[in-house]
């Protein structure tokens, strides 16, 4: 019953929006203005097939290599720098302003450098996803608990297993809140590096439709890409809750 309320409480927003999306484009004749029933029609018709594996299977690929290095990179990049105030201090100017040039902005000078292949895509990809994750890592290893901190150093716990067993299960939080900002980014970076540098892809390809005027087809195209976000938002809380699951029921805890 209460997983039943909690879909249905998913789903009244967007099955309200679709409802008034359905009748305000009714009598629609403007052929640039799309269409909810055209849009799944155009989808199953154009993009369920080989079009699919063609076109969706590089872009989820390159996805997954950028935003899966981004992870282990800043994750590793962030408890090393978080636990040395040294390494912060050093650091600390620069990512700032790396980390405030936009990924987009590099694209021409990776495409000179790596050329039009994959490299350049799954690069720009890590960059703009790599700085969320490792910014929280960092920001996770300084807060916490100094009280906790003393207490593992009376027990006499070092090295390694204090590292293991308290810094990294106390960060974890911080950094499941950097890899969920980095989720939309690696999405919107797959996108972009597609539509001006690729010869494949759900990029690619919508950019291509728009150029034919194949106005289904396209809006069909980014329905996908929603499509992708929906369902890596809810693997990654599915993940979550099982990583976090002390976490989240220490909270339920002190709520009580």
């Amino acid at each position: 019953m209460k997983a039943l309320k909690a879909i249905s409480a998913a789903l009244a927003l967007p099955i309200l929006i679709v409802l008034v999306w359905w009748f305000a484009t009714l009598n629609e004749t403007n052929p640039f203005v799309p269409k909810p029933g055209q849009m799944v029609t155009d989808l199953f018709t154009v993009w369920v097939g080989p079009l699919m594996a063609e076109q969706v299977g590089p872009s989820l690929y390159r996805l997954a290599v950028g935003l899966g290095a981004a992870i282990i990179v800043g994750i590793a990049l962030g408890l090393l720098i978080g636990a040395s105030r040294l390494a912060r201090a050093l650091t600390g100017p620069a990512f700032e302003f790396i980390r405030a040039v936009p990924p987009p902005v590099l694209l021409p000078v990776l495409l000179l450098i790596m050329g039009i292949d994959d490299r350049s895509k799954i690069f720009l990809i890590f960059l703009g996803c790599l700085w969320p994750i490792l910014l929280n890592t960092i920001d996770g290893v300084r807060s916490v608990d100094s009280v906790l901190a003393d207490t593992t150093k009376t027990y006499g716990m070092h090295g390694w297993a204090r590292f293991r067993w308290f810094v990294f299960p106390a960060a974890l939080p911080r950094i499941m809140t950097g890899i969920r900002l980095a989720l939309p980014i690696s999405i919107i970076l797959m996108v972009v590096s597609e539509m001006y540098a690729a010869l494949d892809g759900l990029g690619y390809r919508i950019m291509l439709f728009k150029q034919t005027f194949q106005m289904g087809p396209m809006w069909a195209g980014i329905l996908i890409i929603g499509l992708i976000g929906i369902l890596m938002a809810g693997l990654f809380r599915l993940v979550e809750r099982r990583v976090l699951a002390w976490y989240y029921g220490q909270r339920e805890m002190e709520k009580q």
